[in-house]
């Protein structure tokens, strides 16, 4: 064998142990459980009316690994519309879960809301909130189950309670906007994914397809009771997870950070 061959032989296996070593170094993305699948440690509950982690008629639960939001201890819903914090503020982020609505809706339960609930981000703390606020001032991914057969019902929707957003450019004050999501009518469950970058872009994914984008959420409009900051621009916030009459399952929470 000449020396070139030999020298050729060389450069490619450094080439390739060099190749080699950096794909084995390369950093793990580093995943947080924010939901145990065993308690409620972490999450702090905000029922319209009630005191701070009162968690009437025991409406948040964790059963069989899942986060549950049940009624079966409620005679009548009673607008008692309720959110189960995580207890640390986010700012840029992938958040992902899995959700499936079962069951039948509480009596008292309005009909939009039927198959309805909700997470939500950048959103205000739950120790701001008012004794009989309905909903935090957030950004609120809204889930939505279908009705009736052929009757379209996306979910991954975009609802600002006391909120605005930006979209093409546009400030937008409507208070829900479709996504281009699919109707799922059963009770299958659902891959969610939200990416937050601060108050640049926010876009929500359904089953891996994303379904609708936004940018510059900013305080504002219906629900707002921040009224003396009407008009800043949300950075972060927090995460919670809805209760509006419809039994519904959460399991696989986790968090991403971005640098």
């Amino acid at each position: 064998m000449n020396y070139i061959s030999e020298f050729l032989i060389c450069i490619i296996c450094v080439f390739f142990f060099t190749c080699k070593e950096e794909k084995a170094t390369e950093p793990k993305e580093e995943w947080i459980q924010l939901f145990n699948g065993e308690d409620l440690n972490d999450w702090v509950v905000k029922i319209k009316g009630y005191s701070l982690n009162v968690n009437v008629h025991n409406t948040f639960r964790v059963e069989n690994g899942m986060l549950k939001i049940s009624y079966d201890e409620y005679q009548n819903f009673d607008a008692s519309y309720g959110h189960i914090f995580y207890n640390k503020p986010f700012s840029n982020y992938k958040l992902r879960l899995q959700y499936r609505f079962i069951g039948t809706q509480v009596n008292g339960g309005e009909s939009w809301a039927e198959k309805n609930s909700g997470v939500m981000v950048h959103s205000q703390s739950p120790e701001s909130m008012e004794i009989n606020q309905d909903f935090p001032v957030s950004i609120e991914v809204q889930l939505l189950g279908g009705l009736h057969q052929n009757e379209k019902r996306p979910t991954a929707n975009l609802c600002t309670p006391g909120t605005y957003i930006i979209m093409n450019g546009i400030l937008v004050t409507t208070h829900c906007i479709e996504s281009s999501s699919k109707t799922y009518y059963g009770d299958e469950w659902i891959n969610l994914e939200v990416l937050v970058i601060r108050d640049s872009i926010i876009i929500h994914k359904i089953n891996g397809k994303e379904v609708i984008s936004y940018s510059k959420p900013q305080i504002g409009g219906e629900y707002n009771t921040l009224k003396t900051r009407e008009g800043e621009l949300l950075k972060d916030g927090y995460i919670s997870l809805q209760s509006e009459s419809h039994p519904i399952e959460f399991r696989n929470i986790e968090l991403l950070e971005l640098d």
